[in-house]
């Protein structure tokens, strides 16, 4: 392998893996004088109040569309809709948006039709296809969304519907917690201030991991400023499919090969 100044590239640099990530990974980079954080392990859980959800599903007769941007935000919005006493069927008089197959699965298994499932998680190609399916570009005017999503959700997508004129109501179904609060607490300060240099994805399920913890349908906006690695090309497509562009993938598989991608990635984008 062509020799790179390894230790100018990493040293003082923060690498961000899952707490599943691997050992051998976190150990190679750290040799190198990188700093290594993990994300705090998921946990799903009731929101503190019930109150604003509770609003909304009296209400539900006001709203034109339900959106949907993950299976917990379905599976949660049930649960309460059915401990009020209503019934799965009464959402049929509205439109239904699943933003990807999981969460058009967890519905359908609940016999909640799903009118629209966008191709793409990024907001721009969501707002297009809303567009799109309600009749052109200025379709969106005076229609009214109820989102149900996490207590500490990134509303990019409520903010993008209501610049194209759609009144959005975002209320919190469950709460994203990691084991310790704290720790999530921590991360959101660091990727909004620039504190994070790149985020390893080991596996698949370790994007769909971060996206569940921040609960975002739009992982680009968030590591807008950090590089992401992916370990394979399986990885970097699950890692594309929600937003993020051009990963850094290794030739081939084994954590030397990784971390020398990452490292060149570096050495070529410093200032």
């Amino acid at each position: 392998m062509e020799a790179v100044s390894i230790n100018q590239s990493l040293a003082k640099r923060t690498i961000l893996l899952a707490p599943s990530g691997d050992q051998e990974l976190a150990t190679a980079l750290e040799d190198d004088g990188a700093r290594v954080i993990t994300w705090p392990k998921i946990e799903i859980i009731d929101p503190e109040s019930f109150a604003a959800l509770d609003e909304a599903i009296q209400d539900l007769f006001g709203y034109d569309w339900l959106l949907f941007a993950n299976p917990n935000a379905a599976r949660f919005f049930l649960r309460r809709l059915q401990n009020l006493g209503h019934e799965n069927s009464e959402l049929d008089t509205l439109r239904v948006c699943a933003l990807n197959d999981a969460t058009r699965q967890q519905l359908e298994e609940a016999r909640v039709h799903v009118d629209l499932v966008p191709e793409t998680l990024a907001t721009d190609g969501v707002i297009t296809v809303l567009e799109t399916y309600n009749g052109g570009r200025h379709s969106l005017r005076s229609l009214n969304f109820l989102l149900p999503r996490a207590a500490i959700s990134r509303d990019h997508l409520r903010q993008a519907l209501e610049d194209a004129g759609a009144r959005v109501d975002v209320v919190s179904a469950y709460r994203t917690a990691g084991s310790h609060n704290s720790e999530l607490v921590q991360l959101s300060v660091l990727l909004n201030g620039g504190g994070i240099d790149c985020v390893i994805f080991t596996s698949p399920s370790t994007v769909n991991e971060l996206s569940q913890l921040l609960d975002t349908n739009d992982l680009s906006r968030l590591l807008k400023e950090v590089a992401v690695a992916c370990v394979d090309q399986a990885t970097a497509r699950i890692a594309t499919e929600l937003g993020l562009r051009e990963p850094i993938v290794p030739t081939k598989p084994g954590v030397e090969v990784l971390v020398f991608a990452l490292t060149a990635h570096l050495v070529a984008a410093a200032p």
